[in-house]
């Protein structure tokens, strides 16, 4: 457990004590609240210390009598392991005893846990097993209001089960004004209920907490920014030159423009005045591992100002301390899924005045703050008020897999806070059907539907995996799948570094394209790199990925013997002369077939219907590569081109034996 060793300075939070925070006067009426109604909205600021103290009390006011744990969702895996390592601090425990965390493929508690911290999604998945959640006897849905697919569907499952177990109880925490939402979400079909559950105006109440928070002065452009990257840069280093101690908090919409930025103030900190302080530049976004995460929490040594770039996880999730400046790029990466095209892509897109707001209040936490937003007033008026949730704009298919696996079959009567577009439920209906999971009547199969549900992948790498026994290359699938849930790079060097890193990736290229690239450096590491410490760092691979991939593996390789599937692991080698490089490429078809792309004669790549021009990502084997047919693992949107990437040549026929009910050749 050394790597949870972490100095008090470590925990995400303002490290004052407890009776300080706003919440502390509450602590009666709350508890009051929670236990005389099923449901109770708790609306308040971030930081008024909601997420760290509720459970605590509820916790030392008994609801964990009889073996019961308490439950507290977050809407990311940054939030549930911060704030479970600052809980188990103020607990006094380690991390992983009274209090601890689970999020996918990683799980820190043990039989003397009372409060859970967890991702929305991994409770989705602990109701296949427990349909009634008998475990938990208050569930806390933290952050509501950002309105990820997990956490609605949650809610949803969560009003069904409060029909069975009056006595489990519900709070919704939100840090904007959807409270009145929420509750009337809960109590709308209250008054058909059974006369014996309580009247209406039981069910729920609303609560609501101020935060602490400094006065902020708001400071927009006179006019537009050509380049909002370049400007946060420019604009964090004229905070650093100009502005009074505190740290710098910009926000960006993605990792590439994270990194980029924190190169560019490593190489321009070298011009700043002479005697000016040191600036340190810190990442923050969902691909670093939590360690790495965990770095943005420490304090700066001294002499030194810390300007964090990071994605709108800092918005209300995670609080860091010491931030009295934020840099509001004016932009967010949402999912945008197009149900014509079946791509799914990550776009920068304007914030919502809500979000602004939030990502403004980052700055009044210590004391008053300045928020600098990248774009004019007039801009400002014109932004919407609120996000659209995430699950009309979603790929549903995984989560309509999850509900059918959890015995809702009619999944187009499930009580969602908002209802998904039927064009979105449509694809992700037809996808199920055409990859096995779904009958002609809509109802799971068995047992591959089942099984699909059970593994935590998502619906085409499950049907991947599940498929790899009849080709003969279950132990490849299983590394080429938890390679891929990785969702970090596994390859590390600069910018500056790019021939270097061209000629070890050399190395370890299999002609066939990415995923078998993938399980080359897998098999390379496991064989060597576990022994020879200076295997990772010669070869530029991220040491820490690779490890956290043999741990994914080892999980989902427990899955398949749980259902029985054999896992031989005598490491064959395979050459390309070799059958089983084409066994491995005619499985991937087999869960990947939506993604086909054909190349074009200038080196682009169509998808299927030829609608949509894809380009392959410089970080993939197939960047200036001949292929004919190809299939890809994902696909996002950056500046005005789609790409690409995990990209694996395939056959044309293969399209056609594997996905009979998803293509048919036109004559």
């Amino acid at each position: 457990m050394a790597e949870y060793d972490l100095g008090a300075s470590f925990i995400p939070a303002l490290y004052k004590p407890a009776d300080l925070l706003p919440i502390a006067k509450h602590r009666e009426a709350l508890l009051y609240l929670i236990e005389t109604n099923a449901v109770t909205i708790v609306v308040g600021q971030t930081g008024s210390g909601k997420s760290t103290q509720i459970p605590q009390f509820l916790e030392q006011a008994g609801w964990c009598e009889d073996g019961k744990i308490i439950a507290v969702t977050q809407p990311r895996r940054v939030a549930a392991t911060t704030v479970a390592l600052r809980v188990a601090e103020e607990v006094g425990c380690e991390i992983g005893k009274e209090v601890g965390y689970s999020i996918r493929f990683e799980d820190v508690t043990s039989a003397s846990t009372r409060i859970k911290f967890m991702t929305d999604g991994l409770l989705i998945r602990e109701a296949l097993v427990d349909p009634l959640l008998t475990r938990y006897s208050v569930v806390m849905v933290d952050e509501a209001h950002e309105r990820s697919v997990s956490s609605d569907i949650l809610l949803g499952l969560l009003k069904k089960i409060r029909k069975r177990r009056p006595e489990l109880r519900i709070i919704i925490s939100s840090a904007t004004l959807q409270a009145e939402d929420f509750l009337r979400f809960f109590t709308k079909d209250a008054a058909d209920e059974v006369s014996d559950t309580p009247t209406t105006d039981q069910i729920g109440s609303i609560v609501s907490l101020e935060g602490r928070t400094y006065p902020i002065d708001i400071l927009y452009l006179e006019s537009p920014a050509e380049d909002y990257v370049e400007k946060c840069i420019s604009t964090a280093l004229d905070i650093h030159v100009s502005e009074p101690e505190g740290d710098i908090l910009v926000f960006l919409t993605g990792r590439e423009e994270i990194e980029t930025a924190v190169q560019a103030i490593s190489e321009r900190s070298a011009q700043l005045p002479p005697h000016s302080k040191s600036i340190l530049p810190m990442p923050l976004y969902a691909g670093l591992t939590t360690e790495q995460q965990m770095y943005v929490f420490e304090e700066a040594p001294a002499n030194t100002r810390k300007v964090i770039f990071s994605t709108n996880i800092a918005e209300a999730s995670v609080t860091i301390n010491g931030i009295v400046y934020v840099v509001d790029c004016g932009f967010v990466k949402l999912r945008a899924y197009n149900p014509k095209m079946g791509i799914e892509s990550l776009t920068a897109t304007p914030v919502s005045k809500a979000a602004a707001a939030q990502r403004a209040g980052r700055a009044g936490r210590t004391k008053p703050g300045k928020c600098f937003r990248l774009y004019t007033e007039e801009s400002f008026r014109t932004l919407p008020d609120a996000t659209v949730p995430e699950i009309q704009r979603s790929n549903l298919a995984p989560f309509i897999l999850q509900l059918k696996a959890l015995g809702i079959d009619n999944v187009l009567r499930f009580d969602f806070l908002t209802p998904p577009p039927a064009e979105l439920m449509t694809k992700a209906l037809e996808l199920l059907y055409s990859l096995g999971a779904l009958d002609d009547y809509a109802k799971l199969t068995k047992p591959l539907g089942t099984r699909m549900a059970e593994l935590a992948v998502e619906p085409m790498m499950a049907k991947t995996l599940l498929s790899a026994q009849s080709f003969g290359c279950v132990s490849e699938i299983l590394t080429i799948a938890a390679m891929t849930s990785l969702g970090g790079n596994v390859w590390v060097g600069q910018e500056e570094e790019k021939r270097r890193v061209e000629s070890t990736r050399r190395k370890f290229a299999a002609e066939e394209g990415d995923h078998l690239t993938l399980l080359n450096v897998y098999q390379a590491f496991v064989t060597k790199g576990r022994k020879e410490g200076r295997f990772a760092h010669d070869n530029l691979l991220n040491f820490k990925a690779l490890t956290r991939a043999v741990s994914i593996r080892a999980q989902l390789k427990r899955y398949l013997e749980r259902f029985g599937i054999a896992v031989d692991e005598s490491l064959s080698s395979y050459g390309t002369g070799n059958n089983k490089a084409e066994q491995i490429r005619r499985c991937l078809t087999t869960g990947y077939f939506a993604h086909a792309a054909r190349m074009q004669p200038d080196g682009t790549f169509r998808n299927v219907s030829g609608d949509t021009v894809l380009h392959a990502h410089p970080s993939s084997l197939m960047f200036n590569r001949k292929a004919d047919w190809v299939i890809f693992h994902e696909v996002f949107e950056s500046g005005n081109k789609i790409y690409i990437r995990d990209i694996t040549k395939i056959e044309k026929g293969w399209l056609l034996q594997y996905a009979p009910q998803y293509y048919q050749i036109r004559s």
